[in-house]
């Protein structure tokens, strides 16, 4: 590279959703999300929560680190709002871990809803004690360094979705999904169909009805069915 690198970009100001609209979301499974998004908006599923408890829904801050590099995640800190979840892309590290519990301590002290990181985390038993939701693809004891380059709110692609600061982010069990935010209010009321359909559904089984998970009728007739005995 000619000349000295820029360290760290930064936008100060990003979107957010509007609090009743970022409410849709707030206890939705993450399956029925990704329902709603016409089955996207997945990370990928090696991307889990620390505790399988934890869970989160809020709007994205995003951070890009370099290859074990922290100086974007540690400035991202200082730009957030109570509510928002830090989106940490490491570019694909698996060498060194971003954020560990000292940061943690203090994101969940100023009110960060929860973290998504697509490399490693250390500091386990602490990250716990922090009570901030944690959703990464692993963990391990060794730290990177905070030199950049890196970015702050300039959208990433994390777990292979791109992301950009405000969209909404949900997490839970199973994973985590995000619903970009000019698209919020149409998922939104997709989503309410998915929960009265999915609880009609339940409700049949329950109720001792067998539902057509395929369709026999329609495989026989256009001669896509074999049987063996």
């Amino acid at each position: 590279m000619i000349g000295s690198p820029v360290a760290l970009t930064i936008r100060r100001n990003i979107p957010r959703p509007p609090a009743a609209l970022l409410d849709a979301f707030r206890h939705a499974p993450t399956g029925f999300v990704t329902d709603a998004r016409n089955g996207m908006g997945s990370l990928h599923h090696s991307i889990k929560p620390l505790d399988p408890g934890m869970r989160i829904c809020g709007p994205a801050v995003t951070a890009y680190c370099a290859p074990i590099d922290i100086l974007a995640c540690m400035a991202a800190l200082d730009h957030v709002q109570p509510g928002d979840v830090i989106v940490v892309a490491t570019a694909g590290n698996d060498t060194a871990a971003t954020v560990g519990d000292l940061w943690a301590l203090w994101a969940k002290r100023i009110g960060v809803e929860g973290v998504v990181c697509d490399g490693l985390v250390r500091d386990v038993p602490g990250l716990l004690a922090s009570g901030l939701p944690m959703f990464a693809r692993g963990h391990c004891p060794n730290a990177g360094f905070p030199h950049g380059p890196g970015e702050v709110n300039c959208g990433v692609t994390c777990g292979g979705v791109h992301v950009n600061p405000g969209d909404i982010v949900v997490g839970d069990r199973d994973g985590v999904v995000v619903v970009p935010l000019a698209q919020a209010e149409a998922v939104a009321r997709q989503l309410e169909v998915v929960r009265q359909k999915e609880a009609q559904a339940e409700a049949r089984v329950k109720g001792g009805e067998k539902l057509a998970f395929w369709n026999e009728a329609e495989l026989a007739a256009r001669g896509a069915l074999r049987y063996l005995d």
